[in-house]
């Protein structure tokens, strides 16, 4: 009998699985140095747990199923109800700000497609108890800074937009139906315009001002930076917005300024079609895409200030984002930058005769203990096929043990990048690369 993975679930061999191990390392990395402090939540919650943030529907996502206590649960298919659960229990042991990341396997039943499964990880930055846009401000940076950590650099940018200033812009052009426009607004860039100018005006907006309206978003369709930015801006303070989305405007600029200061501002636009699709977004809200490809969307963020109440905990200002694993992926592996796997090992020790297998046995455990990656042949190996194994294993130097070496009381160190070889004293041998 022979079996196959399920649909929706992929296999990671070597050197596969190193390579995405090496990943999260990089990105684990960059959190801790931004004073992130890591989050573990259970793969298993209470299947209302989800339904309190994105009610019924998202029954038909979730690979949900009774316990054997006859509750209804679920495979964790996101992480944030999970961090506002545990933190909703913690907020008055907790000292503000808080700064969590999360990496977690998460489970959607949805129709497969590329950079979409039903297994899948993600890396989660959230920063709680910060109402000012300094929270968004370090998100980005660290989130730029795992991107580039894993080998992304040049590769993406971020698009930012606010809620409050879109829904203002709308309700000043007669939008009647919020959820429709922001849906149409949403998918603009892959909506035929006659098919997108219908749905505008089906949401409520006034003729008079669709045409225009729509060349200023075309106009916008690769995002707005620099004195762009601030046009943009000026035009809609001169709509005489409502206070919510002045007060929009007034964040975004100051949190440009902070990317600006960040050195950010080579891979941050202003983009007005951003909306994102969860209603828990509160205000800001941003994604990150690809240069090329099309502008593909990376993955996305933004302020969920109500949330945390919703779980039972105190008012908290909360923002957020989460990179997928599988989009991270299709980036490096088209330009290129996909770890090569496992890191390379440091030293291979070689047996010249069966009689040194003991002793190469004894210096890889010696090295090892010392914080030293080593490796001996296991099969039998002539000289020549341990050589072949060591430069597959990508290992800087070879430890040569025979009986001539053993006699003269020394080891003989081979170069596997020059091929120069030296003789060391034992006491030498034990030392990092």
């Amino acid at each position: 009998m022979t079996f196959s993975g399920l649909k929706g679930f992929r296999d990671y061999p070597p050197p596969d699985a190193g390579a995405r191990s090496e990943l999260v390392r990089r990105m684990r990395a960059a959190a801790r140095r931004a004073g992130y402090w890591e989050l573990e939540a259970p793969s298993v919650e209470s299947l209302e747990l989800f339904k309190v943030k994105s009610g019924e529907e998202i029954a038909s996502q979730a690979w949900a199923f009774q316990d054997k206590g006859g509750r209804s649960v679920a495979l964790v298919p996101e992480t944030t109800p999970s961090l506002a659960r545990i933190f909703a229990a913690r907020a008055k042991s907790e000292p503000m700000p808080v700064k969590w990341f999360t990496y977690q396997r998460l489970w959607r039943y949805e129709e497969p497609q590329q950079g979409r499964t039903r297994e899948f990880a993600q890396f989660n930055l959230d920063i709680l108890g910060v109402p000012g846009v300094e929270a968004e401000a370090d998100l980005l940076a660290t989130a730029a800074l795992a991107m580039d950590e894993s080998g992304a650099e040049g590769l993406y940018a971020f698009r930012v937009n606010d809620r409050d200033l879109a829904e203002g812009l709308a309700e000043r052009f007669g939008v009647r139906e919020m959820d429709r426009y922001f849906h149409a607004i949403d998918r603009f860039r892959k909506t035929p315009r006659s098919e997108f100018v219908a749905e505008l005006g089906a949401s409520g907006m006034a003729p008079a001002s669709l045409d225009a309206w729509v060349e200023r978003l075309d106009a916008s369709r690769a995002g707005l930076s620099g004195a762009a930015i601030e046009e943009f801006f000026t035009y809609a303070l001169g709509l005489e917005l409502s206070a919510a989305a002045a007060a929009a405007v007034a964040r975004l600029r100051r949190l440009f300024l902070l990317l600006d200061r960040l050195g950010l501002s080579d891979r941050v636009v202003f983009d007005p079609m951003v909306v994102r699709g969860l209603a828990y977004y509160t205000s800001t809200v941003f994604e990150a895409f690809a240069r090329s490809e099309d502008l593909r969307s990376l993955f996305g963020g933004g302020r969920y200030d109500h949330l945390i109440e919703l779980f039972g905990g105190p008012p908290t200002p909360a923002c957020g984002l989460a990179i997928g694993d599988q989009t991270l992926e299709i980036l490096l592996r088209s330009h290129e930058k996909w770890p090569e796997g496992e890191p390379a090992l440091d030293t291979y020790v070689v047996a010249i005769t069966p009689d040194e297998v003991g002793d190469a046995f004894a210096w890889v455990e010696r090295l090892r203990r010392a914080g030293i990656a080593a490796e001996c042949d296991l099969l039998g190996r002539n000289l020549s096929r341990q050589l072949r194994e060591a430069a597959r294993k990508r290992a800087r130097r070879a430890l040569l043990l025979g009986p001539q070496e053993k006699a003269k009381g020394i080891i003989v160190e081979r170069d596997l990048a020059t091929g120069a070889q030296r003789e060391l004293a034992p006491e030498e041998v034990v030392r990092p690369a």
